[in-house]
C-alpha cells in the first residue's frame, strides 16, 4: 500500500466541518487537528499504481471549506 500524508489548509472557521465531511468520506485512515501553517492532517493509504494525484482531486479538493492541500508521499516505514 502507498502511504501518504494531505496537509489541508481551510477557509476560516471550517475545519471542523471538512474534517467532518471527511470522516464521513471514510477514504483517510486518520485525521488529525493540528496547529501551525496547516489546519488538518490526514493519512491516506492506496494501492500500488493508483494515482495519488488523481486521489486527492476527485476526493479533497471537491470538498467545500477546503482551500489548499499539500501532499507528503512517504517511501518506507521505520
Amino acid at each position: 500500500m502507498q502511504c501518504f500524508f494531505v496537509h489541508i489548509t481551510c477557509r476560516l472557521g471550517r475545519t471542523y466541518e471538512v474534517a467532518a465531511k471527511l470522516a464521513d468520506r471514510e477514504i483517510a485512515s486518520e485525521i488529525h487537528s493540528i496547529s501551525g501553517e496547516y489546519d488538518l492532517l490526514a493519512k491516506f493509504y492506496l494501492a500500488p499504481g493508483e494515482d495519488v494525484g488523481r486521489f486527492i482531486a476527485e476526493n479533497l479538493h471537491d470538498v467545500d471549506g477546503v482551500e489548499r492541500t499539500v501532499t507528503t508521499i512517504t517511501f518506507k516505514a521505520f
